[in-house]
C-alpha cells in the first residue's frame, strides 16, 4: 500500500496543508479517507477522481468531509464524465443527509438533492471489501459518531485514528498494525476537556498499547507548537515516530 496525505492540518486548512484526506494506493485499489476542506483540489494531482474505488469518511466535521460537496460538483457536471455506478461512501449514520444538506443548503433545492445519482452510501460499522483491501472501522470518542479505520491488503496494515480522545477501542483496532495514522491536536496538558483529541503523549501511548510498528502524527492545528507534540509522542512511543506534511508519500 502507498499512503498519500492530500492535507493534515488539524480543525481547518491550514497555511501549507488543507485539511484531512489521504489517499491509500492497493494494488489497482484507491481508497481516500476522509475529504476535508482544500483535499479535493490536492486530490486531483494524483489521480482522476473518476478512478477513485471508494470514499471513507471518519466523521462528519467539515474539516474532514466539506470537500464532498467539490466531488459532488466533479461528478455531476465534468464535461467528459464518464457512465459511472455511484460512488461508494463509507461513514456514519447521518453522512447522506448531512451531505446533502452541505451542497444544497437552500430547502427548495435541498429537497430536490439526495446525492443518490453520484453516492451509494453505506455503513461504515460494518467490515467492506473493496477491491484489493479490507475495511473495518471502530467507533471512538469524539463528540459526534466518529470512527477510527483498519485498511489492510497483502499482509500490510494502515489504522487511521480520525479524530478521538484516548480510547480502548482505537488500540483494539490499531493492534499489530504497521503503521498508525494518529490526530494529535495539543500538548499533554492539565485541563485538555475529555473526549475530543489526542495529545501528543495520547497518541504515543496509543501506539506503543497497540504495538504498531511505525506512528504517523496527523491533524496538528496551525496554532498548535507540532515539535513539541512530536517530542512528547517520541517519548511515550520507542517505534519510528514521524510528522506527516501535505505531500508526503509513505510506503506501508
Amino acid at each position: 500500500m502507498l499512503l498519500t496525505v492530500l492535507g493534515c492540518s488539524g480543525s481547518l486548512p491550514g497555511p501549507e496543508s488543507p485539511a484531512s484526506g489521504y489517499l491509500v494506493r492497493a494494488g489497482d485499489t484507491t481508497v481516500v479517507l476522509d475529504l476535508g476542506n482544500g483535499t479535493f483540489g490536492a486530490l486531483q494531482r494524483y489521480l482522476d477522481p473518476f478512478d477513485l474505488d471508494a470514499l471513507i469518511l471518519s466523521h462528519l466535521h467539515p474539516d474532514h468531509c466539506a470537500d464532498v460537496s467539490a466531488l459532488t460538483v466533479y461528478h455531476r457536471y465534468h464535461p467528459s464524465r464518464p457512465d459511472l455506478r455511484p460512488l461508494p461512501v463509507y461513514g456514519p449514520s447521518e453522512m447522506a443527509d448531512r451531505l446533502a444538506a452541505a451542497y444544497a443548503p437552500a430547502a427548495a433545492e435541498r429537497a430536490r438533492t439526495t446525492l443518490s445519482d453520484v453516492y451509494d452510501f453505506r455503513p461504515i460499522g460494518e467490515p467492506a471489501r473493496i477491491g484489493a483491501v479490507e475495511v473495518r472501522a471502530a467507533q471512538v470518542d469524539h463528540p459526534c459518531e466518529a470512527y477510527a479505520v483498519r485498511v489492510s491488503q497483502a499482509g500490510r496494515t494502515l489504522v487511521y485514528s480520525g479524530d478521538t480522545g484516548p480510547c480502548r477501542s482505537l488500540v483494539e483496532l490499531a493492534t499489530g498494525a504497521d503503521v498508525l495514522l494518529a490526530e494529535a491536536s495539543w500538548p499533554d496538558r492539565a485541563g485538555n476537556p475529555g473526549g475530543i483529541h489526542l495529545s501528543g503523549r495520547d497518541a504515543g501511548q496509543a501506539a506503543a498499547a497497540a504495538g504498531v510498528g511505525c506512528l504517523l502524527i496527523t491533524h496538528v492545528p496551525p496554532w498548535t507548537d507540532a515539535g513539541q507534540i512530536l517530542v512528547e509522542a517520541k517519548a511515550a512511543f520507542d517505534g519510528r515516530t514521524e510528522l506527516v506534511h501535505a505531500g508526503a508519500e509513505y510506503e506501508i
